[in-house]
């Protein structure tokens, strides 16, 4: 009797533990095979960028001088130059009282290794006396995209912000440092129809050509992702004036939406620059949490983590993949502290440096982290968050 005591004991530990096992292996993060990732946070580095109360410069606008980077710096895009990686950041000055209150810029900032940086004491782009003024005064110039085309010019999508409409807005330079304003992407297609609705967030198509990541076409035309709640498309002949997707009654074509009981349950937001790869067309994007039942009860309600979403290279409006969990979730007390404390990780600059892809993110809207994704290594994403 009691040897058979001891065999149902050992049989019920045996149920237990393999129930156990189940659980945990059902709950692990296992990325597909056309994802990128994992993406690893380089050991105490982060955040990368963090506010300067000590910068100064002559704002335009006021003619005064501006601690223009002393609020919050976060939100980058990335590009290679001459053998670095330049970050443009979005900055934040000390003016008004929260998020969009206050005048945003972009900072410039340069590494030799794509981990430690050296910034410009004065913004590089800003709301200015110039053609974009009335796009772009007072809320400023935010949230930027860079690539760059195979002849070397540089191409940033940001967000003009004038406390009225948001509208994605282009410019171009060959040092990314001077730029030229072009102005709404949208202004010219349709009559402007699209010009005067809210619209941001840029993700343009890029290839890799050798080691050199630089903007693609599909058919003869430059392609982009683009949008906040849902997930549109737009093309272009000249990286100036963009067309966006549109059905037989001139209305917007949705690829792709938030999903009720996802990490992207609230808005699906692109990121930085797609990537053409022999899997098909990866589109990096911001999922927000929403609260409750309508959510992913793992993740924080309002939370940003971002997501990856596979596209048919032949017809890049076919969604045929994408990720139920995200790839990079906010984890580290940077990611959860600051302007906003539901926790963000907001990639939007992505870049192919020494063989690795160096991503480059907001962390709680305040300051700027990176993770890297060694191609060569295999190694998990961020785990599955069971609150």
């Amino acid at each position: 009797m009691k040897r058979n005591s001891i065999k149902i004991a050992g049989l019920l530990a045996f149920i237990l533990i393999s129930g156990f096992i189940k659980a945990q292996t059902k709950e692990q993060n296992n990325l597909p095979g056309w994802a990128f990732g994992g993406f690893v946070r380089p050991a105490n580095v982060n955040p990368i960028i963090s506010p300067n109360t000590d910068s100064r410069f002559l704002d335009p606008m006021t003619n005064k001088p501006s601690g223009w980077e002393a609020n919050y710096t976060f939100n980058p895009g990335a590009a290679i130059k001459d053998g670095k990686v330049i970050v443009l950041y979005r900055a934040e000055d000390l003016t008004g009282v929260e998020i969009g209150t206050r005048t945003s810029r972009l900072g410039y900032a340069e590494s030799t290794d794509g981990i430690h940086f050296t910034r410009k004491t004065a913004p590089v782009m800003f709301p200015g006396n110039d053609s974009q003024k009335e796009y772009e005064w007072p809320g400023g110039c935010e949230d930027p995209r860079v690539a760059v085309t195979e002849d070397g010019t540089y191409v940033v999508f940001y967000t003009q912000w004038n406390r009225k409409i948001p509208r994605l807005g282009v410019a171009t330079s060959t040092d990314l440092i001077n730029w030229t304003k072009h102005g709404p992407i949208f202004k010219k297609a349709f009559n402007g129809k699209f010009c005067d609705t809210p619209h941001k967030s840029a993700s343009i198509l890029t290839k890799l050509n050798g080691n050199k990541q630089v903007i693609a076409k599909i058919n003869g035309k430059y392609w982009m992702y683009w949008g906040e709640t849902h997930v549109y498309a737009a093309t272009s002949t000249n990286l100036i004036d963009w067309e966006p997707l549109t059905d037989k009654n001139t209305e917007l074509t949705i690829l792709f939406s938030p999903r009720k009981g996802y990490f992207d349950s609230s808005l699906t937001e692109c990121g930085p620059p797609s990537i053409m790869t022999d899997k098909g067309i990866i589109l990096f994007y911001n999922g927000r949490n929403l609260a409750g039942d309508e959510g992913d009860k793992r993740y924080n309600a309002l939370s940003y983590c971002a997501g990856q979403a596979l596209f048919d290279i032949n017809d890049p409006t076919r969604l045929i993949g994408r990720l139920d969990v995200p790839f990079l979730r906010p984890m580290e007390s940077f990611e959860k502290s600051g302007q906003y404390v539901d926790g963000t990780v907001f990639i939007e600059g992505l870049v192919y440096f020494r063989n690795k892809w160096y991503l480059y993110y907001g962390c709680a809207d305040s300051r700027v982290g990176v993770a890297i994704y060694d191609p060569s290594k295999t190694v998990p994403p961020d785990p599955i968050n069971i609150n």
